[in-house]
């Protein structure tokens, strides 16, 4: 098999670092350099040619930023030969932007496919995008993992008695049940209405909660107004705590003030898809750096990714047989 070499940008350096510990081999330099007239350039420091490049890059804060050194890191490795080229973006920012919901709006999902498909990517690794169809806007393979069986298991070794899944709107509501099937719980969901990227309204909850304990799960969290929002309506319906999990944990603006210091909430859990925000001691972060290296030991080897996901999720996980009558 031919030669793996991984490369990282600067959004997110650790994650790359544990890749590389899990598939045994160092992660080789990138030099980024900066002019001054604010243009970028990314020089690859190993040798990629007729080798297999993964580069690892989360679309995380400042977004455009580290999107445009994973187009140089393309570009340079194409310049170099590579036999194939594959970005490792756990974190796809602009898989929020994925219809046209408004007049003139830009649909921000496919558009950044399409850079990356022009700027020389053969195949995406990603992780649990915001909206599934994001995953037809790229004209490459894309490998699309899931953090769910991660989070399930922080859960599995607590007292379940009373609990409950609860997703903070209807279009999360297929993954909050799958959750809830791993966790033998009930599921629950709000009835959710955005007003602005942090303005929502959740006027309803679809569930029994009443007496119980919820373990609120999204997929990220930004701001935290969703949660905030959910919280209160779960106050409302007699709810008695709440844990909080999610896979993109980015804690912008005043997240962390709103959720550290919460009386319903008991924990919060997240992966480390993105860099983790620092002063929040309390935050559990379960580490994701093995299912996208076992990822690429697969990719490498040519075997099944999506058997990976078997018995966690069906819609990451390999074909069901049907049944005919």
């Amino acid at each position: 098999m031919r030669e793996i070499v991984v490369f990282s940008g600067s959004a997110h350096h650790e994650l790359a670092t544990g890749i590389c510990e899990h598939l045994g081999i160092g992660l080789s330099a990138v030099e980024l350099t900066r002019f001054s007239n604010d243009c970028l350039q990314a020089q690859l420091q190993a040798n990629c040619r007729q080798r297999d490049v993964y580069l690892v890059q989360p679309l995380s804060p400042p977004t455009q930023e580290h999107l445009m050194e994973l187009l140089l890191m393309i570009d340079a490795a194409r310049g170099a030969s590579a036999a194939s080229i594959t970005a490792v973006v756990p974190y796809y920012a602009y898989a929020r932007s994925d219809k046209k919901d408004a007049s003139r709006i830009s649909i921000g999902g496919r558009l950044v496919a399409d850079l990356l498909g022009a700027a020389g990517v053969d195949r995406v690794i990603t992780m649990n995008l915001h909206a599934p169809q994001v995953h037809g806007f790229f004209s490459v393979p894309v490998d699309h993992l899931t953090a769910l069986g991660e989070l399930a298991d922080h859960f599995l070794g607590q007292d379940l008695t009373d609990a409950v899944v609860v997703s903070p709107d209807f279009g999360n509501a297929k993954t909050a049940t799958q959750f809830a099937r791993l966790l033998g719980l009930p599921v629950a969901a709000g009835s959710k209405k955005r007003l602005a990227d942090d303005k929502v309204i959740i006027d309803a909850i679809v569930g029994d909660v009443s007496g119980k304990r919820a373990i609120v799960l999204d997929d990220e969290i930004a701001t935290g107004g969703s949660i905030l929002e959910l919280l209160d309506r779960l106050a409302d319906e007699g709810c008695t705590e709440a844990a909080i999990a999610c896979t993109h944990g980015l804690f912008v603006g005043k997240a962390i003030e709103r959720l550290r210091g919460h009386p319903m909430i008991s924990e919060v859990v997240t992966t480390d898809t993105v860099p983790g925000p620092a002063g929040w001691p309390e935050l559990r972060t379960r580490s994701v750096a093995g299912l996208f290296a076992t990822a690429i030991e697969r990719i490498h080897g040519g075997e099944s990714v999506s058997s990976l996901f078997d018995g966690v999720d069906p819609a990451h996980a390999s074909p069901q047989p049907r049944l005919f009558d």
